[in-house]
């Protein structure tokens, strides 16, 4: 056997292995991961509003608390933090051999899939460290975090330029996410023909207006994230929390935020959607 054809068996052999029923598994399982904690986001941001503010923070920190004050909550952050390991390896499979889909083996495809592998690797082990017992990972706050990132970022040599690209690209891709729910470009990643009518119109009703609410908590985070750079104030940098609660500044008040929060729910339910019907 030749070098090039044993070279080339291998890369038949790694695509096979990155297609095999396990990756599969893992990024469907990780879906449902990702429904998981948006529902519980979009609860808590819920409970936010119509309370008139306190209680727990609306992002990923209160979602994993959450689960953890629940019976058995320590081995459910154990299969939460495990499955979405499944939707990182899931992505990085995309990222090596290319997703399904006519297009997904382009380059710019699969930068964007290893972008996403690295950040559902980070979630994963923040998940799985506070189920660990380390309480300052999975449930660290996002405001802080961004403040503190801001913070260091602004100290360095054009600081304030890093900042308010990275804000502006937050805030782009915020915008593209909400335009491309509103124009259901998901279509082409689901496999629409195994649907019901009634299932169809639940996945539509779910993905676009999951995916606007989605969307604009970006685009207002990149916007405050734009802020901090302009004012060179750290403390204009906000989290999902404090962003999902700037909501309730707004001429009409805590509504807006129930109708974003209403959304981040719809997104987590367009993700059990994306769990069963999803192309893997």
């Amino acid at each position: 056997m030749t070098t090039r054809s044993a070279a080339a068996q291998g890369r038949g052999q790694a695509r096979r292995a990155a297609n095999s029923n396990a990756i599969e598994m893992g990024g469907r399982a990780g879906f449902v991961a990702r429904g998981v904690i948006y529902v519980l986001v979009g609860a808590l941001a819920l409970r936010i509003a119509l309370s008139g503010g306190g209680g727990k923070e609306a992002d990923r920190g209160g979602a994993v608390a959450e689960i953890a004050e629940k019976p058995f909550g320590t081995v459910l952050l154990w299969i939460l933090g495990i499955a979405v390991v499944g939707m990182a390896l899931w992505r990085l499979s995309e990222a090596l051999f290319g997703g399904a889909g006519p297009d997904e083996d382009k380059p710019a495809k699969r930068a964007m899939a290893a972008g996403r592998a690295v950040f559902y690797a980070f979630v994963a082990y923040s998940v799985l460290s506070f189920a660990a017992g380390d309480s300052g990972s999975g449930g660290g706050s996002s405001d802080q975090q961004s403040q503190d990132v801001t913070a260091k970022a602004l100290e360095w040599p054009a600081g304030q330029w890093i900042v308010g690209i990275g804000g502006a690209v937050v805030a782009g891709a915020g915008l593209w996410i909400a335009v491309r729910a509103i124009m259901r470009k998901y279509h082409k990643h689901l496999k629409m023909s195994q649907m019901s009518q009634k299932v169809r119109r639940a996945v539509d009703i779910t993905g676009v207006f999951g995916g606007a609410a989605r969307g604009s908590v970006f685009a207002a985070a990149g916007a405050f994230a734009i802020a901090a750079a302009v004012k060179h104030e750290p403390d204009q940098s906000k989290g999902m929390d404090d962003t999902l609660r700037s909501f309730t500044d707004t001429p009409v008040g805590p509504w807006l935020l129930v109708v974003i929060a209403l959304g981040l729910i719809a997104f987590g339910v367009f993700s059990w959607f994306n769990a069963r019907y999803r192309k893997v």
